[in-house]
């Protein structure tokens, strides 16, 4: 690893005679597996359920509970990072990890499995945040989008592969495994991190006001954070502002927001710099990032479920079509990690943008008779535009950031990805939900016995019936059934094509962010003014 950012008073973890990009594979590992559980567990909910016996509802917590605990400690991560050192808290977070993905899988009841995936939260959320600072220190400017190409791969990646492997595990082993396939892989990176990485001789914690822990300032951001998560993720289920429960976290969320901004901003070493997103360069990265997780959770949940709801694919057959969409952006990732160092970022960024929001066009046009290379063309499409996005805007974050802030700008950027996710999630969900809705009562509206083409429709599905082996009135019930079918499908088949067109803009908002950045010097020292 470079000493130049030992020299900085960069709190590193460096290696002195580990090859960096060994470094770079052994805590890319890491955070793969911890971001792979951010999905994993969606497809497997009822399976737990039944498992437990409890209803789906009350299993979707085992999301809601990882997803509180993982935006909580993001907020320490930052200070627990300087205080502990990096190798030092990175190797205690995915110890809590491993050892709570143990326990998850003999849960004996609900209230177990929540415990344990709360703790499970905050050790995998501490990790993805102190790897990207390892890699931001660890590699010069010139091979610096190289290594978030690796990084990338794995926070990118691993949400797409959560479901199918998932689905697969839970079909043909059994639930548990979705947690218990952690234990082997916590412990391999485990050892490897113990070895291949060594502690700067820096101190990390320099003077007490360093040491010095901001409390109300953590408390204000995770009740905000863990609350915000609450409402996105329970919104829908509970019916929004019809639940008190839903507003009661609404107005806990609203309040922790107005009082941290002004606390943060009068601090001297507040918990998390908020100060950062003010400045032209890093607001706009958090914005880009905002909008990235957005998209890529939001479409790694809704595609497989379109082709299962209506186009009868099985839980492993969709996943298998997000496959190839993953092979790509795995081969994009370094191809972009390359063109990084020649490239100003900003245009890469919009160059991605664009070409997500073309793979979002076309989904715009989604129908029954689609097979499975269409919708996975278009995966593999936004596979492609996805690196370009991702790769340039990590590099990019750190333009402008003191060596001392790395953390605080990692923990920022994981949280923009996080909460990201599940706005783009709950946006999707709400508009799947409400334009169904919307569509069927319209297109009802044509489906009146006084239609003549319903009339005309209704005698020859009749006939079909009948020529089928139906008796008469048989064939009529199944004739009307069938109808109703067809308007529910249809009405499914055009609240996808919103969603999608909704994606769409979302993309395409990242456009005008990126023309934003300033351009950085590339293969170069980083920029350190604001």
């Amino acid at each position: 690893m470079s000493g130049k950012a030992v020299a900085t008073g960069s709190p590193a973890a460096v290696s002195g005679a580990a090859n960096p990009w060994l470094i770079a594979m052994v805590v890319a590992l890491a955070s793969f597996m911890e971001v792979l559980d951010t999905t994993i567990a969606n497809v497997a909910l009822p399976y737990i359920a039944g498992g437990m016996g409890v209803s789906e509802d009350e299993a979707s917590w085992v999301v809601t509970t990882y997803l509180v605990s993982n935006a909580i400690i993001l907020t320490a991560s930052s200070f627990l990072a300087r205080l502990f050192g990096r190798k030092r808290f990175f190797l205690i977070c995915l110890g809590l990890f491993t050892l709570s993905s143990l326990l998850c899988g003999f849960a004996p009841n609900l209230n177990a499995l929540l415990l344990c995936r709360v703790l499970q939260g905050l050790g995998g959320g501490g990790m993805v945040p102190v790897a990207q600072s390892i890699l931001a220190d660890a590699f010069p400017p010139a091979k610096r989008g190289q290594a978030f190409a690796v990084f990338g791969i794995a926070v990118v990646v691993a949400p797409v592969v959560g479901p199918t492997l998932g689905g697969w595990l839970s079909d043909n082993l059994s639930w548990e495994w979705c947690f218990l396939v952690n234990v082997p892989v916590g412990l391999l990176a485990l050892a490897l991190i113990s070895v291949v990485l060594h502690e700067s001789a820096q101190p990390t914690v320099r003077t007490p006001q360093d040491a010095r822990f901001d409390v109300i300032g953590f408390i204000l951001i995770a009740t905000f954070l863990s609350a915000l998560e609450v409402v996105l993720d329970r919104g829908l289920e509970d019916d929004w502002f019809g639940s008190s429960f839903i507003v009661t976290s609404t107005v806990i969320c609203a309040s922790a927001f107005i009082l941290m901004i002004p606390w943060a901003l009068t601090r001297p070493n507040p918990i998390i710099d908020l100060r950062m997103l003010a400045t032209r360069q890093f607001g706009a990265c958090f914005l880009v990032m905002l909008a990235t997780g957005a998209i890529l959770l939001a479409t790694t949940q809704s595609l497989p479920l379109l082709v299962q709801q209506d186009f009868g694919y099985t839980a492993t057959w969709a996943g298998l079509l997000l496959s190839p969409g993953g092979v790509v952006t795995m081969v994009m990732m370094f191809v972009t990690g390359r063109l990084a160092a020649k490239i100003q970022p900003k245009y890469l960024i919009v160059a991605g943008a664009m070409v997500i929001a073309c793979s979002m066009y076309l989904m715009t046009n989604v129908y029954s008779d689609l097979g499975f290379w269409f919708m996975a063309r278009s995966r593999m499409l936004f596979g492609v535009g996805l690196p370009l996005i991702f790769v340039p805007i990590m590099a990019a974050s750190y333009d402008g950031i003191d060596p001392e802030k790395t953390d605080q700008a990692s923990a920022l950027i994981n949280a923009a990805r996080n909460t990201g996710g599940s706005i783009g999630v709950s946006i999707i969900s709400n508009v799947l939900a409400h334009r169904e809705q919307f569509h069927q009562n319209r297109l009802i509206e044509q489906v009146v016995p006084s239609s003549t083409q319903y009339q005309d429709a209704l005698q020859q599905i009749t006939a079909f019936f009948t020529a089928s082996g139906s008796s008469s009135a048989k064939a009529h019930a199944q004739a009307i059934q069938w109808i109703g079918q067809q308007v529910q499908a249809q009405a499914s088949f055009l609240s996808y094509m919103d969603a999608f067109l909704v994606l769409m803009l979302i993309s395409l908002s990242a456009v005008p962010l990126a023309l934003m950045l300033r351009n950085i010097k590339l293969g170069g020292p980083v920029h350190t003014g604001h």
